[in-house]
């Protein structure tokens, strides 16, 4: 990924209780010319006199402390001070409480029998620092419910594919789109940027506080009205069409505009097998996948929608889609699922 450019150094404060890991971390950062450490700490009930004193731009935050675990400062810290936190983690599930706690990324802690795996852990907090530093945190609705379901009356059920994409603060944000829908609607497919399990433990925790049926995808997964179905990390997921229906297919490739599994891939794909059918949503996230694809989708006859700035943690994604003239429709995320809706109940 191509160094991204700062005009002032981010300043970076770490929070883990091993000595020898915020050692390491610091060290490493502060080689980086565009991040400062500009301080650590073992123990979450010192930060905030340190926030307050070194104002941070981001937060490193470890999940697994003695005295007070990450998802529980984050619950008391982002409320009262609002800002950036990357969760480093050993443990999977952790990591879908802390982003629900209001982190707005993650990253793994790395295997240390791995060959190569401190480098890359490195490597990919830095480049998350730097997007971190871009997110916006106070206008975060953590516990946004739709006070009512949206109607879901004459909807096409069986032709109409809607397909989703997100990337940094796409978590919530899917959550959001897909919690305020019906169970009787066509079937959706989402691309979330996130690597192996977590897709699947992101699915099983969706499955079980919206209406609809969502699971991660496996491949040659039947499309049904009422299911989601949620690319799998380390794959790339594409629509096809068989006599019988719409399907998936997933399959190990290479990263595609950065990543695997794309966006674009799936726009792509469903650009070419739905057309007009279709309905593409591009969520909060950094860079810009997504955005050919839903070009595309748009070409083909699709009606597309972006997240507007306002509500995006990182206006990326979505302000490169709407830059190019792929969004037909840019709106508040609070109003995508409606929208969404209200055009299917007008076909």
């Amino acid at each position: 990924m191509a160094q991204m450019k700062v005009k002032q150094k981010i300043k970076v404060l770490i929070v883990d209780d091993s000595l020898l890991f915020r050692e390491t971390l610091s060290r490493e950062m502060s080689k980086d010319l565009g991040i400062e450490v500009v301080g650590t700490a073992s123990d979450p009930f010192i930060v905030r006199d340190m926030i307050l004193e070194l104002k941070p731009d981001v937060l490193t935050l470890d999940v697994e402390m003695p005295k007070m675990n990450g998802i529980e400062f984050l619950k008391k810290l982002m409320p009262q001070y609002p800002l950036p936190v990357i969760v480093v983690s050993s443990s999977s599930k952790n990591v879908l409480d802390a982003l629900n706690a209001g982190a707005v990324e993650f990253v793994t802690k790395p295997d240390i029998n791995r060959s190569g795996g401190m480098s890359s852990f490195i490597n990919e907090l830095k480049i998350k620092i730097k997007i971190a530093s871009t997110a916006k945190v106070g206008n975060q609705k953590k516990e946004y419910v739709p006070k009512n379901l949206v109607s879901s009356k004459g909807i096409d059920m069986i032709n109409t594919v809607i397909a989703i994409g997100a990337s940094t603060g796409g978590t919530e944000a899917i959550f959001t789109v897909i919690s305020a829908l019906p169970r009787d609607m066509p079937p959706i497919v989402i691309v979330q940027h996130m690597p192996p399990v977590f897709t699947r433990l992101y699915a099983e925790r969706l499955n079980h506080s919206c209406a609809l049926e969502v699971k991660e995808a496996e491949d040659g997964d039947a499309l049904k009205p009422g299911r989601v179905l949620i690319a799998p990390g380390e794959y790339q997921m594409r629509l096809v069409k068989k006599p019988s229906g719409y399907f998936v297919k997933c399959s190990k490739e290479e990263k595609v505009s950065g990543h695997c599994p794309s966006v674009d891939v799936l726009f792509d794909s469903v650009s070419e097998t739905a057309g007009k059918k279709a309905i593409g949503v591009i969520l909060t996230g950094m860079g810009r996948d997504g955005a050919k694809g839903l070009l595309n989708m748009k070409k083909a006859g699709a009606y597309t929608i972006g997240q507007d700035e306002k509500t995006s943690i990182v206006y990326g994604m979505p302000m490169v889609a709407f830059n190019i003239g792929a969004v037909i429709k840019q709106c508040p995320l609070e109003e995508i699922s409606e929208g969404i809706v209200r055009y299917l109940s007008k076909k």
